[in-house]
């Protein structure tokens, strides 16, 4: 991926040796986004499909230069000409598939994929129907590539208050048994945090967890606004937290994760370079931190090389990645059990490595 400065991301990526370490440990992965997983290939198929309906191209090649970002608005634009793809239930059903494959490729064990139903929703898939296809991948997944996926449904925070009270319905009223979480995605300049409050109030009564992004493209006073506000148990990004000796503080005491995203802050210029990328002065405030991808073919990424940049940029050997790895675990909503066998599996992993 080309950077502002004209430099590639992936020259950060460092040594085969630990990107092979990479690619085969297991993992589990917290903020990444449903219809921002499509692969290229699935993307171009369903603007092939909808020809005629859509500006967005139909070659996959085509695909990387259309998702080339100006800022984070023309991101949004972007992606949301993507969800305009997805017209039956039966597009979100292979799209949801595909997303596992593409992450039983990368070894990714376990993943909590953010899905915004009132965008489905709003253009005419019966709820129900939807409900249906993403618990039919999800099971189908699991049975056939090992790969666990649960739900967060999130708001689309560009689309106000209505949306906000369709997520709070389906989560609560038609939840599948998959659904964790909830959050709140989209642009956060002009879409104050407080003004959800009553949609995430019931949602936590309903037992789902509180996991919106804030502090990507705003400052600290978003994550405040999550944290005091909303109820965050995990902060979506939270890159402008280290702006904020408190905040971190307060992160790092009451061990609220950060989901980090370094190629996508790059890509949406949420932060101007990579090495100017704040997950060191995170790490050394002693936050936990996971790594994501967020929404990987739209950002030319995978998990994969996620953790290569991470481990690049702090300077990580094969057992600080694994380190890592055990973070994304611990700041997951897998059962005990689940978390338990998933570590084992990391460390088995690491061991093996070390030896051989």
């Amino acid at each position: 991926m080309v950077q502002p400065d004209g430099s590639r991301i992936g020259n950060l990526t460092g040594n085969g040796g630990i990107e092979a370490f990479i690619a085969g440990m297991p993992k589990a992965e917290l903020h990444v986004h449903h219809v921002g997983s499509a692969s290229p290939r699935v993307v171009a198929e369903l603007a092939a499909r909808h020809r005629g309906q859509s500006k967005v191209p139909t070659d996959p090649a085509a695909l990387a230069e259309y998702f080339t970002f100006t800022d984070f608005a023309h991101f949004i634009e972007v992606y949301l000409s993507v969800v305009d793809l997805i017209r039956d239930a039966e597009d979100v059903r292979a799209l949801t598939y595909g997303v596992a494959e593409d992450m039983a490729r990368q070894n990714i064990r376990y993943a909590e994929l953010t899905i915004t139903p009132y965008s489905s929703v709003k253009r005419g898939i019966p709820d129900v129907a939807f409900m249906e296809a993403i618990e039919d991948a999800r099971l189908r997944a699991e049975k056939e590539l090992g790969v666990v996926l649960r739900w967060c449904f999130d708001i689309p925070g560009e689309a106000g208050l209505e949306a906000a009270e369709v997520t709070a319905r389906l989560a609560t009223e038609l939840a599948p048994e998959g659904l964790v979480s909830f959050g709140l995605g989209g642009p956060e300049i002009g879409v104050p945090r407080p003004q959800f409050k009553p949609y995430f109030d019931r949602a936590r009564a309903a037992g789902l967890r509180s996991v919106p992004h804030a502090g990507e493209t705003t400052g600290p006073e978003t994550v405040w606004d999550a944290i005091r506000v909303l109820g965050a148990e995990r902060i979506g990004h939270g890159t402008q937290s280290v702006k904020d000796p408190a905040l971190l503080d307060y992160l790092g005491e009451h061990r609220i994760p950060l989901e980090v995203c370094p190629t996508s802050n790059i890509a949406t210029r949420a932060v101007e370079r990579i090495e100017e990328h704040p997950i060191k002065r995170m790490v050394d405030a002693g936050l936990l931190v996971t790594i994501n991808s967020d929404d990987p073919p739209m950002f030319g990424t995978d998990l994969n090389t996620e953790y290569a940049v991470a481990a690049r940029l702090l300077g990580l050997d094969e057992a600080g990645v694994a380190a890592l790895a055990r973070n994304a675990v611990e700041a997951s909503f897998l059962d005990v059990a689940g978390k338990a066998r998933l570590v084992q599996e990391i460390d088995a992993y690491l061991a093996g490595w070390q030896q051989g």
